[in-house]
C-alpha cells in the first residue's frame, strides 16, 4: 500500500507541476475564442459554429402582411479536433526517488513548453487568413513611432472589428522596440489593477489592446518579387473574388497580402493561386470599370505577423480525451483535466517499462480563424 501511495503522489505532483507550466507557456490559447462544448471527445471530432450575418435598420410599415424574415441565413463554420500532440520523457527510478523527495525535474518543464508551443504556433499559424494590414514588411515596427500598430487599428475599424476584447500579439524585436515607446511607458506608470499582467513580460493593456510578447510568432515569406496586373478587359463587380492576372513570375502564394492600384483595400491570397488566377478575401471593394481591366496587382514582401485581433476572430476548441483504456488492462496511470486557465485539455499518462518510467502530457484541440475580419497583421 504505501508503495501504490507513493507512487500516486508522485504522479500528482508530476502532473499539478506540468499542468502549472503549461498554463505558464500558453499564450495564443488564452487570447482566442474557447466557449465550446468541453465533453470527452476522439481524434476527428467536430463542432459547428454559426457566424451571424450583419444587418442593417428598415423602416417600419404597418399591414396586414408580414415581412419576410426567412433571408437571414447565418455561415457555418467547423472547427475539427483534429490536433492529438503530446511530449514525452523517461525517468529512472533514481529520478523518480528525488521527485517523491519534493525536488523538481526539469524535463518536465521542458515537456509542457513543448505542448504549449505546439498549440500556439497552431493557432498563429491562422494569419493567413487574415487580410487587415499595417506597417511595412521587412521592418520591425516601433522602432521609433506606434504608426504601424496605428495602421492596424485603423484597418480594424474599417472591417467592422468590435473594441472590445482587443489583443495584440508580437514577436520579440518588436516588443524591445515597443518598450521604448512613449505610450508603452506611459501605460507602465498606471495602475493595472483591472488588467493584472497574466506572465511575467505582459506590457499590459494600451491603446485599447493587450499588448503580449510572443516567440512563436510566425514569419510570411514571399520569396518573389512579385507585381502583375488584372487581365480582365470586362470589368470586375464589387465582391468579385477571382481575378485573371498576367505578368506573374511566379504563383502568388495562399497567405500573401495583395494591393491593387486604384484600391486602398488589401487582400489576402486564399486556396492555390497560379500565374494567371488568384482567389482572393475578401470580395472587391472597389468596381473595376470596362473601360480598365489592368489594374497593377502587387504582393506585401516577407514579413513577421504580429497580429492584432479580437477575441472573436480566432477560436481554439480543445477537449480531454475520452477513455482509450476502459477496461483499464493497460499498465499505466493516466489523469485528464480541461483546464479553464490555459483553455486546454491535458492528459498525463504514467507507464512503467523495462526498468524505467514514461510519462507523457498530450492534447487533443482543433483551430479555425472564425471571423478574419476581426484581425490584422502588424508587419515587421
Amino acid at each position: 500500500m504505501a508503495n501504490t501511495n507513493t507512487t500516486s503522489n508522485i504522479v500528482q505532483t508530476l502532473f499539478a507541476q506540468g499542468l502549472q507550466a503549461l498554463r505558464e507557456f500558453s499564450v495564443m490559447p488564452r487570447l482566442v475564442n474557447r466557449t465550446y462544448d468541453p465533453s470527452p471527445g476522439a481524434k476527428g471530432s467536430t463542432i459547428e459554429i454559426s457566424i451571424p450575418v450583419a444587418q442593417t435598420a428598415s423602416a417600419v410599415t404597418a399591414s396586414n402582411t408580414p415581412p419576410d424574415d426567412s433571408g437571414i441565413t447565418p455561415t457555418k463554420k467547423t472547427i475539427t479536433l483534429d490536433q492529438w500532440y503530446e511530449t514525452a520523457f523517461f525517468l529512472n527510478d533514481k529520478e523518480l526517488g528525488e521527485i517523491g523527495a519534493g525536488f523538481a525535474n526539469d524535463q518536465l518543464t521542458e515537456a509542457a513548453r513543448g505542448l504549449a508551443n505546439n498549440v500556439d504556433s497552431a493557432i498563429l499559424a491562422l494569419y493567413k487568413d487574415v487580410y487587415g494590414y499595417g506597417g511595412t514588411a521587412g521592418t520591425t515596427p516601433f522602432a521609433s513611432d506606434d504608426s504601424a500598430y496605428r495602421a492596424a487599428r485603423a484597418a480594424m475599424a474599417r472591417q467592422l472589428a468590435p473594441k472590445n476584447d482587443r489583443f495584440f500579439v508580437m514577436d520579440e524585436d518588436a516588443e524591445a522596440n515597443a518598450l521604448g515607446l512613449d505610450a508603452v511607458r506611459n501605460a507602465s506608470h498606471h495602475g493595472n489593477a483591472a488588467n493584472p499582467n497574466l506572465r511575467e513580460g505582459s506590457m499590459g493593456r494600451v491603446l485599447g489592446a493587450q499588448w503580449e510578447m510572443d516567440q512563436n510568432v510566425p514569419t510570411h515569406t514571399q520569396p518573389a518579387d512579385l507585381v502583375g496586373a488584372i487581365n480582365d478587359s470586362t470589368g470586375l463587380a464589387v465582391g468579385t473574388t477571382t481575378l485573371v492576372v498576367d505578368g506573374f513570375s511566379a504563383a502568388v502564394n495562399a497567405g500573401d497580402i495583395i494591393t491593387i492600384a486604384g484600391d486602398t483595400q488589401t487582400y489576402v491570397a486564399t486556396g492555390t493561386p497560379t500565374t494567371t488566377e488568384i482567389i482572393i478575401n475578401p470580395g472587391l471593394k472597389v468596381a473595376i470599370p470596362t473601360a480598365d481591366g489592368n489594374e497593377v496587382i502587387s504582393v506585401k514582401a516577407t514579413h513577421v505577423a504580429n497580429l492584432l485581433f479580437q477575441r472573436g476572430a480566432f477560436a481554439l476548441a480543445a477537449r480531454p480525451l475520452e477513455a482509450s483504456d476502459p477496461m483499464g488492462l493497460a499498465n499505466g496511470t493516466r489523469r485528464s483535466i480541461m483546464d479553464p486557465v490555459s483553455g486546454l485539455s491535458l492528459t498525463f499518462e504514467v507507464t512503467r517499462q523495462h526498468y524505467r518510467t514514461r510519462f507523457a502530457f498530450s492534447t487533443l484541440y482543433g483551430v479555425q480563424t472564425i471571423r478574419p475580419e476581426f484581425a490584422a497583421r502588424v508587419a515587421g
